[in-house]
C-alpha cells in the first residue's frame, strides 16, 4: 500500500489514519513526534520528557508525579508503555515509588564530604568533645550526627578472619555495629570487628558511642600506626537497603579500613558502606 508524505496529509488525513491503522503520528499534549518508523522506542520519549520536567525544576523533590491514568491520557500511550517510562526513571535514580502511592520526585540529600587522607588520624583524634571522630566531621560541618550502636561476640566473616589472621572456626571478635544518622536520616553504615582477646572488658564492649583523646584502641594501649584500605562499589543487600532506607539502584561503596600496630599486627578492620547519593569522598596523595 502507498502512503503520502506525511508533509502532504491534513490533520483530519492523519487522524483518519491513527484511527484506521492505530498509529499515532502526533501527541500534541506531549509535543512528542512518534510514527511508523521511528527508531526510538516511544516510552524513552516520555522518560525524557519527564526527565527534562525534574531537571529544570517544574517537578520538585518530593513531588508526586500524575497517575499512570492521567500519564496515559496525556501521552496518549498505553499503560504498559508509561509503566516503562516511569521504570526508566526509577532505574535512574530520578523518582520512587510509594508503596500503592504512585510516583515520587525522589528527595536529593545534602551530600557528606569526607577527607580521607586525614581520616582517623592521631591528630583528629585528640579531640573528643562531639563524640567519635566521624561524628565530630559530622558536627564541624553544621549538622546534627548521631549513631544507633549495637554490640556482639561473634565468629568473624572469612574476609574479616583473613585481615585480623584469626581462625574463623575457633577465634571470635566483638563486632561494634553502627547506623550512621545525619539529620535525622540514614547515611551509612559502619562494623567494626576487633580480635575479642584484645578488647576483652574495654569501653569497647558497651553498646553506645564511646571515644577517647587518640581513639579508644590508643587509650588502652592498642595504637594504630598505619591503616591497609580497600574500597569496592556494588549493590545494596536487602538488609542495607533497609537499614538505609534506600530508593532503587542507588549503589554504594564499600570501605574496609584494617589498622595495624607498630609490629604490624592488625587490631581492627572497620567496614563502612556509604550509599552513593549522599557521599563525597576526597584524598589528598603526593605526587612523590
Amino acid at each position: 500500500m502507498l502512503y503520502q508524505q506525511p508533509d502532504a496529509l491534513s490533520l483530519p488525513g492523519i487522524t483518519a489514519i491513527v484511527k484506521h491503522y492505530g498509529v499515532c503520528c502526533w501527541n500534541k499534549s506531549a509535543n512528542l513526534e512518534v510514527g511508523m518508523g521511528e527508531q526510538t522506542p516511544r516510552y524513552h520519549r516520555i522518560a525524557d520528557d519527564l526527565r527534562g520536567q525534574i531537571e529544570r525544576g517544574e517537578l520538585e523533590p518530593g513531588q508526586q508525579l500524575k497517575t499512570e491514568f492521567e500519564l496515559v491520557e496525556q501521552y496518549a500511550a498505553s499503560r504498559n508503555t508509561v509503566r516503562l517510562a516511569l521504570r526508566r526513571l526509577t532505574d535512574e535514580g530520578l523518582i520512587i515509588a510509594g508503596q500503592g502511592r504512585g510516583s515520587f520526585v525522589r528527595r536529593r540529600l545534602t551530600p557528606a564530604v569526607w577527607d580521607w587522607s586525614v581520616l582517623e588520624s592521631r591528630e583528629r583524634h585528640q579531640s573528643a568533645s562531639n563524640g567519635d571522630q566521624w561524628a565530630s566531621i559530622v558536627a564541624e560541618s553544621g549538622r546534627q550526627p548521631r549513631q544507633e550502636v549495637q554490640v556482639s561476640i561473634r565468629r568473624p566473616p572469612a574476609d574479616v578472619a583473613q585481615k585480623l589472621r584469626l581462625d574463623p572456626e575457633t577465634e571470635l571478635t566483638v563486632v561494634r555495629e553502627r547506623v550512621r544518622i545525619v539529620d535525622q536520616d540514614p547515611y551509612a553504615l559502619a562494623d567494626s570487628y576487633f580480635p575479642e582477646e584484645l578488647v576483652r572488658g574495654t569501653p569497647l564492649m558497651l553498646p553506645e558511642d564511646v571515644a577517647a583523646p587518640g581513639g579508644i584502641l590508643a587509650s588502652i594501649g592498642l595504637v594504630q600506626v598505619r591503616y591497609e584500605d580497600e574500597i569496592t562499589v556494588r549493590m545494596p543487600t536487602r538488609a542495607e537497603t533497609e537499614k538505609l532506607s534506600l530508593p532503587s539502584a542507588t549503589p554504594v561503596a564499600v570501605h574496609s579500613r584494617t589498622g595495624y600496630d607498630k609490629d604490624d599486627r592488625p587490631l581492627r578492620v572497620m567496614i563502612t558502606v556509604l550509599p552513593g547519593d549522599r557521599h563525597v569522598i576526597r584524598y589528598d596523595v603526593a605526587a612523590d
